[in-house]
């Protein structure tokens, strides 16, 4: 039931995104317009509308789409891999690792990838900063949720000093280029940036649910899942493999983003249980919810106006992570 109703606020959210905005385009004539393209009946638009629905507003609802759901399921499978809902993505330091290889790129001009170089060095900077930060976290064979958070402060403000040297020396076309990865934005979305990101998030999202089984087993300590036959240490660096990839995706086309990974499998995981079978991809389908819908906010809320949407998300996910970080020491009975 759940993820009927995901997938049907995902369909409705996703229509009425792409026909809203400076040009208000009806439901009705936007389900025309898709099934026409589709060969399923329907009708075009006039000229505009079909210029604005296929040109700006669907590439930008698609990206919103694979930028959601990679980063809800990165989210979902760092809370696995170390063990406490207070891991993610972003808090950690992994979003800003991939932003400085994103933005490195940028200033230092790298091509040697084509249309790649971007998402490459994301993808190479953000498997660096996760390697740190998960073996930093360890002490005595277990990952301390404290000394968690502290690396990924660290890294942030590591990431965020790199950042600034490359603003510091950029001309000012990489520093326009350089602020949209800070702030995260879906604003320059195209159909060839959709494109870019697809096979990154498509490969991530496939293997992920094949590791649910295994994740749960994990979950009941790291001794008792040796003894089922998971190898640990095996399955910790798959996985942080996988949440590179869907990082670093993310990162590369739409900037840093905070908190979908941390709110998105907490609230999943209050409304259904711990299960990875369901979580797992449940976290994508409700990340790509979150995300259109926050898309569809930023664009709307201050027109004609634009808010970025990484500071929209850490608006509204920051006093939750409060919460939940209060919440945790509570059943925990502190952290000494």
């Amino acid at each position: 039931m759940l993820t009927t109703a995901l997938v049907a606020v995902l369909a409705l959210l996703a229509l009425v995104s792409a026909g809203t905005g400076a040009y208000d385009i009806p439901l009705g004539d936007v389900l025309a317009s898709v099934q026409h393209h589709l060969g399923l009946g329907g009708a075009p638009l006039d000229r505009v509308g079909e210029s604005v629905l296929w040109n700006v507003r669907l590439p930008r609802v698609v990206l919103a789409l694979l930028v959601g759901a990679a980063l809800g399921c990165a989210g979902a499978l760092m809370q696995g891999v170390f063990g406490n809902p207070l891991a993610e993505p972003g808090v950690i330091g992994i979003s800003a690792g991939a932003a400085v290889g994103a933005v490195a790129a940028i200033g230092l001009g790298l091509s040697f990838f084509g249309n790649w170089t971007i998402t490459v060095c994301a993808f190479v900077a953000g498997l660096i900063t996760v390697s740190s930060v998960y073996l930093l976290s360890r002490n005595g064979g277990r990952t301390e949720v404290v000394t968690l958070i502290l690396t990924g402060i660290a890294v942030n403000a590591f990431a965020g000093a790199l950042i600034g040297l490359f603003v510091f020396f950029a001309d000012s076309g990489q520093v326009n280029q350089i602020t949209f990865w800070q702030l995260g934005s879906l604003a320059q979305a195209t159909w060839p940036k959709v494109l870019a990101v697809l096979p990154c998030a498509v490969a991530g999202l496939l293997v992920a649910p094949l590791y649910s089984r295994r994740l749960d087993l994990l979950a009941l300590g790291e001794r008792p899942a040796r003894h089922l036959g998971i190898d640990v240490e095996r399955l910790r660096l798959s996985l942080i493999l996988v949440v590179a990839l869907l990082t670093a995706a993310a990162v590369a086309v739409a900037g840093v983003i905070t908190f979908i990974g941390l709110l998105v499998p907490h609230l999943l995981r209050m409304a259904n249980g711990p299960g990875h079978r369901f979580l797992v991809p449940g976290s994508a389908l409700a990340g790509a919810v979150v995300l259109v819908a926050g898309d569809l906010a930023a664009r709307t809320l201050a027109q004609p106006a634009e808010l970025p949407l990484g500071v929209l998300t850490a608006l509204l996910g920051s006093p939750f992570f409060f919460w939940l970080l209060r919440r945790t020491r509570r059943k925990q009975g502190g952290w000494a």
